[in-house]
């Protein structure tokens, strides 16, 4: 009986192992990969994707949303002009040929970052904002923790290999999803080529480590890696009509086979699947009545494109949507979540997206209170404003 049960357990194993391989078509010769809707985040292809790896210069993505976040939060600014560190010019592997004390603006870094996959780059930008490495890799930590991540941890910012420096393709996505919502990286990730210290003696030539940017029409982005350990790493962003695809591929034995096998994936997303925009971002879809604000009412607005990936071959499914308010304040700013639009497919939730409003609101004063009042008494209309 023990020989039969241990006969059917390992036919279960072989089972599951040749479910693996054939789960692995778009990427055969990758560990790890996926393919993921960067708006809604729904997973199309995924092979190993919780698989614990050394993620290379893809690193980098997590230290570029926070530089992003530093820029956009006013901690440094695009024509802040930066010192080298002695720390920041030793950094061996791809890099800018940084020399210490050498002064570089934090824009012409980010280009040495995302272009060039720098590491004296993205180390400088992570001394000017942290004060020193250490520090902005755990600012690195807290954020994965802040995105759910549960197969990351970081020892450094740039990717070089390092005991317990890892994580998954699936944390990578998560990460280029976050990333990609600051627009104005792509402006710098979809660069093939440009020039730092241009008229200079040490004029830098930057060549874009990512060839899908010149080679592929739509792809602008996003990180290229490559150590000992972890072979060839690509994450790609590409866009079509209104929908954004993700793709992450991690081990692949050489950077032809990395570049084919995530344009494949690419292909397929897009062959596959289609976007559906129920309303654009600041589509007035709502009117909130108010009782004690300067304004009786006020429209309402999602935050952000409310869209419903789909699969070609299903068509379009009913779509139905629910509208949840918060507790609303007399005083609302917009930009401020007041709520939030629930979209579910076959009575399933596929969606929340934030509610706003269109225009700030005030508190009232007496004065609006009874200016409201008379108002409604001339028309009929009494209320009490109490």
């Amino acid at each position: 009986m023990k020989k039969i049960l241990f006969t059917f357990l390992c036919s279960l194993l072989m089972i599951n192992i040749v479910l693996a391989k054939e789960d692995n078509s778009l990427s055969p010769s990758a560990k790890s990969a996926i393919i993921i809707e960067a708006d809604t985040g729904t997973i199309i292809y995924q092979y190993n994707v919780h698989e614990k790896l050394a993620p290379a210069s893809m690193t980098k993505m997590m230290s570029l949303v926070l530089i992003m976040e530093a820029i956009e939060d006013g901690v440094i600014k695009y024509d802040d002009i930066v010192t080298v560190s002695k720390n920041a010019s030793a950094m061996g592997g791809s890099q800018i040929l940084l020399e210490t004390g050498e002064v570089m603006s934090v824009d012409d870094l980010i280009k040495g970052v995302t272009v060039a996959s720098g590491n004296d780059a993205v180390v400088a930008l992570a001394e000017k904002i942290a004060g020193t490495e250490a520090n902005f890799v755990k600012m690195m930590n807290d954020k994965a923790k802040a995105l759910g991540l549960k197969d990351t941890n970081f020892k450094n910012c740039h990717g070089l290999d390092e005991k317990d420096h890892y994580s998954s393709a699936y944390d990578m996505a998560i990460i280029a999803k976050e990333l990609v919502k600051h627009q104005k990286i792509l402006d710098y990730s979809s660069i093939y080529e440009t020039y730092l210290r241009k008229g200079t003696k040490r004029q830098t030539w930057l060549v874009n480590t990512n060839k899908l940017v010149r080679f592929k029409q739509g792809v602008d982005g996003l990180k290229t890696g490559y150590t000992k350990d972890s072979g060839y790493c690509l994450t790609a962003t590409m866009k079509q009509d209104n929908m954004r695809v993700i793709a992450v591929a991690m081990g692949e034995p050489s950077s032809d086979v990395r570049n084919d096998e995530v344009s494949g994936m690419l292909d397929y997303a897009f062959a596959q699947y289609a976007m559906d925009t129920i309303y654009s971002a600041n589509t007035v879809i709502d009117n909130l009545k108010l009782e004690k604000s300067n304004m009786s009412n006020v429209d309402v607005v999602p935050l952000e494109d409310v869209k419903i990936l789909y699969k070609k071959t299903d068509g379009k499914k009913d779509v139905t949507w629910d509208i949840k308010y918060h507790k609303i304040k007399s005083s609302i700013k917009k930009g401020d979540v007041i709520g939030e639009i629930i979209v579910k497919s076959d009575n399933e939730e596929i969606k929340r997206v934030g509610l706003t409003v269109n225009k700030d609101v005030k508190k009232a004063s007496f004065i609006d209170l009874l200016a409201r009042y008379l108002k409604d008494t001339i028309t009929g209309n009494i209320k009490s404003f109490s």
